[in-house]
């Protein structure tokens, strides 16, 4: 019963983040939003939204080391995962925008996270305020650097949202709503039951699987347009993904109900490889061929997820 909980749970996830991602980028279109802000805004918080809505169901039941566990296994999923696999099957291309602001903003982030965390054992309101206020800090000079410089990467938009009506707005933020809700209660309720099946803590659960289920679509994405030689990836907006989950869904968690450390393998083994995934790519992308993340820099990384998963279980 607890795959069956686990599977519907991210069926709904996908469904509800769909419609909310475009129900949100339609009523953007109402306000006369820009495509550039609503690229880089909007649709990145509305993609955060299934990691939020399942950390924030998993706090509330108390089960904290799900809400960090989800948030950090996503962002070495995004990384070892996603970017591995991706870049395997065709190159990708970094800008420098990448080294320049991407990337330290994406190391600040997560090193305030282990300082938070090993200060008090938990994320606090104050804490979860500051991250929320650094991730309106980060978005407004992310606009400014975006209207100056032409390579700043923003999300793609659809322009076809444009003529939405009014009703079906409110039709697709309802079906998304409800998805995103039943969706992460089950898909907790399943991964608790499950770890209690397994023999295992909620952290491993977390790290592995709750968290390479949310990367899937964004995995499932990238592949088809890698294979269909488009653009499949764009490094910027997968460490936006990775900021955005740590600052947004941790800090408006935290606001809502303090995150508590349960595992301190959280804080003495996750973080540090998350830490590691972050900090690798810097000097990957310096290594031949520079600013391109090619196959064997892919499968560099794809080879030390499996190894983090591998670890994880044993």
């Amino acid at each position: 019963m607890s795959i069956v909980l686990i599977v519907a749970g991210f069926i709904l996830l996908v469904v509800g983040g769909e419609y909310l991602v475009r129900s949100s980028v339609a009523l953007s279109f109402k306000f006369n939003i820009s495509k550039m802000v609503i690229g880089l805004t909007v649709v990145s918080f509305a993609t955060s939204l299934p990691e939020l809505l399942v950390s924030l169901q998993a706090a509330l039941d108390g089960f904290s080391d799900i809400s960090l566990g989800n948030v950090i296994g996503s962002n070495i999923a995004n990384i070892g995962l996603v970017l591995g696999i991706t870049s395997i099957i065709s190159s990708i291309d970094v800008d420098k925008d990448f080294y320049k602001f991407n990337w330290p903003v994406m190391v600040l982030f997560s090193l305030a996270l282990y300082v938070f965390l090993q200060s008090g054992y938990q994320i606090s309101r104050l804490e979860g305020g500051i991250f929320l206020a650094a991730i309106v800090l980060y978005l407004f000079i992310l606009i400014r650097r975006a209207r100056k410089n032409d390579e700043v990467a923003t999300e793609e938009v659809d322009d076809s949202l444009q003529g939405v009506s009014g009703f079906k707005i409110v039709i697709w933020l309802l079906i998304g709503g409800a998805a995103l809700y039943f969706g992460s209660e089950w898909l907790v309720e399943g991964s608790v039951d499950l770890a209690k099946k397994l023999g295992v803590s909620e952290r491993v659960i977390s790290v592995t699987m709750i968290a390479i289920g949310t990367s899937v679509p964004e995995l499932a994405a990238s592949v088809i347009a890698a294979l269909k030689k488009e653009k499949a990836l764009s490094l910027g907006n997968l460490i936006g993904s990775n900021i955005f989950n740590i600052a947004s869904v941790l800090g408006v968690t935290a606001l809502i109900n303090p995150i508590n450390l349960e595992s301190k393998a959280v804080l003495t083994n996750d973080i540090f490889w998350m830490l590691g995934f972050a900090i690798i790519l810097l000097p990957l992308v310096f290594l031949p061929k520079r600013y391109t993340f090619s196959r064997y820099k892919g499968l560099i990384i794809f080879i030390g997820y499996a190894v983090f998963v591998g670890l994880t279980f044993s």
